[in-house]
């Protein structure tokens, strides 16, 4: 499973398929597919922060083995982009590919409904709900119990956070000031010895602060 697969399977709402925080979504999941080539020591971003957050730079040889990753990794190498900028370009396109990948792997199911008997709609319920339990089990070790995270659980928390849809996750974390706290450290992009170790958790850690950036930029209304 990828980052972003994981991160949409805990966005969609188990009985209708619904995505929490639908508005800032695609920046969210594009931010969840440049993590994983960063941690896949794929792209490295600039230390200065631009307008459109920093410069992300492809770096490494050879093909990738999951086309998803090869096609936004083909994107970044195109030429260096703000991050911001990636995130939407990327991200922009993510939504039916993860899905059939989610429904192919049995995690969810399509259902065609009619609503008053007039409107199609469809629906993507939760078809198996162990491995997302163990997700969310991860999580709540780190926000609750103050475990260590790995990489992939503090990239996952980050995106959650900054998207505005961690309070949503069912069942509902035990929120608390402390809890609260420690998501907005990951989301900031403070992952303690984490990202201290290399440039490869340095740069997923830094577009997971950029994800932040986007989210609140699109669900800030302008002042009048």
């Amino acid at each position: 499973m990828l980052v972003v697969e994981d991160l949409m399977l805990l966005l969609l709402d188990d009985e209708t398929g619904t995505p929490a925080a639908a508005g800032t979504l695609p920046y969210t999941l594009g931010g969840a597919v440049l993590v994983e080539l960063a941690l896949l020591g794929r792209i490295e971003a600039d230390s200065a922060q631009g307008l459109n957050g920093p410069k992300v730079y492809a770096v490494g040889d050879g093909p990738l083995e999951d086309p998803l990753l090869q096609e936004a990794y083909d994107k970044v190498a195109e030429k260096p982009r703000g991050a911001q900028t990636l995130l939407l370009t990327i991200g922009s396109k993510l939504w039916d590919p993860v899905v059939e990948r989610l429904i192919e792997r049995g995690l969810i199911r399509r259902e065609k409904k009619r609503v008053l008997g007039l409107f199609k709609m469809t629906m993507l319920p939760a078809a198996d709900t162990e491995y997302e339990a163990a997700l969310r089990d991860r999580i709540r070790a780190v926000l609750v119990d103050g475990a260590e995270p790995d990489p992939r659980t503090a990239a996952l928390i980050a995106l959650l956070s900054s998207s505005g849809a961690l309070p949503q996750l069912r069942p509902q974390l035990a929120w608390s000031s402390a809890v609260i706290k420690r998501a907005k450290e990951l989301e900031q992009g403070n992952w303690g010895a984490v990202a201290l170790d290399t440039v490869v958790t340095r740069t997923a850690a830094a577009i997971a602060v950029s994800t932040a950036v986007a989210a609140v930029t699109v669900t800030t209304p302008p002042s009048s």
